[in-house]
């Protein structure tokens, strides 16, 4: 099984993306992520064993003594480069919880044996892939009229385990298990 762990997006946010998207479909021929493939990653596991799928849900449950953090949809731009595209994005903004959270997942699953990621952690959404050379500038006119978008923010409250299958047009995410936060009790820290 192909895995990863994300925080998933409200309704009324893939409803905001949806629109963004769709402003912004006509501009290129590239390869537009589906709106239920939109997620924020917080950790890629890869390939696991099912016969070990328990030993995975008992580690990532154990990062669930968190409080509920805000999470800001904002900001487009190019990965690797905006002169060499190969992803338009989405910026994920949410401070040192965000970034909490994904170093907590790299640690605790690093005593399983899943290897910690070489890149720094870059929280966004992947909107599209460019994966053929197509000409991009009426899509790069149409990103500068829009300057910096703000779609809002929402509250993370947990997160989930996805196996990512491999689909006609693009990968198909089955959710397995959400993992909701649980703030430490005020008993616990006394």
């Amino acid at each position: 099984m192909r895995l990863f762990t994300a925080i998933d997006l409200p309704p009324d946010m893939l409803l905001r993306l949806e629109r963004l998207s769709s402003a912004l479909r006509p501009e290129a021929l590239i390869n537009w992520s589906p709106l239920d493939n939109l997620h924020i990653t917080t950790k890629f596991i890869g390939e696991w064993p099912e016969a070990r799928l328990s030993e995975l849900h008992a580690t990532l449950g154990s990062l669930t003594g968190r409080s509920v953090f805000e999470v800001e949809i904002a900001g487009l731009g190019w990965f690797p480069t905006e002169r060499s595209p190969r992803v338009l994005w989405v910026g994920v903004e949410a401070g040192d919880a965000l970034l909490d959270l994904a170093q907590a997942t790299e640690e605790s699953l690093l005593g399983l044996g899943i290897a910690k990621e070489e890149r720094k952690y870059s929280p966004h959404l992947t909107l599209a892939r460019v994966k053929h050379q197509v000409p991009l500038a009426q899509l790069r006119r149409k990103l500068a009229d829009l300057g910096r978008v703000s779609l809002g923010t929402f509250a993370a409250t947990g997160f989930a385990l996805y196996r990512s299958e491999p689909g006609s047009n693009a990968s198909i995410y089955r959710k397995l298990q959400e993992y909701q936060f649980e703030p430490p009790s005020l008993a616990a820290k006394i």
